[in-house]
């Protein structure tokens, strides 16, 4: 059963939940280390529909702003997402590239650039773009919304 086409943002949000109930804490463990080593970015650090073309990155892909904000305000999406985004943040002396590889790398910034224009110039995703980034969003990330 697809979670694809919920007239309410929230209500798709499941297919995460159920994507990190058994790789959450290995996920942690990697980024603590400073080093992925296994198959999670699309659901950890989602990005925007029609960025990612494989069957996955589409499941898992963010619609809108409004699915952002509502996976941002999810109680237990949100405060991972900030937890895992704040271990990234607390890596020392490795480049997003050095943690992610440079696939991920991109979806990385990707997954940044969406959640820094729902949060805000003060959020912790603003600090991974200005860390990794040197304060750059993604282009295409930016494209695909439109203008403001």
């Amino acid at each position: 059963m697809s979670d694809a086409g919920q007239d309410d943002p929230g209500r798709a949000l499941g297919r995460f939940l159920r994507a990190q109930a058994d790789t959450y804490d290995g996920v942690l463990r990697e980024l603590r280390a400073g080093e992925k080593r296994s198959h999670w970015m699309w659901f950890i650090f989602p990005q925007l529909a029609g960025l990612g073309y494989s069957g996955t990155a589409r499941h898992f892909a963010i619609r809108d702003l409004a699915e952002a904000r509502s996976y941002l305000r999810h109680p237990t999406l949100g405060a991972r997402l900030l937890a895992c985004t704040r271990t990234v943040l607390e890596t020392k002396d490795r480049s997003a590239r050095e943690i992610f590889g440079p696939v991920d790398e991109l979806k990385f910034r990707s997954c940044m650039t969406l959640f820094a224009l729902v949060a805000g110039p003060e959020s912790l995703f603003q600090q991974a773009l200005d860390r990794y980034f040197a304060g750059q969003p993604d282009r295409l990330t930016l494209d695909l919304l439109g203008p403001p």
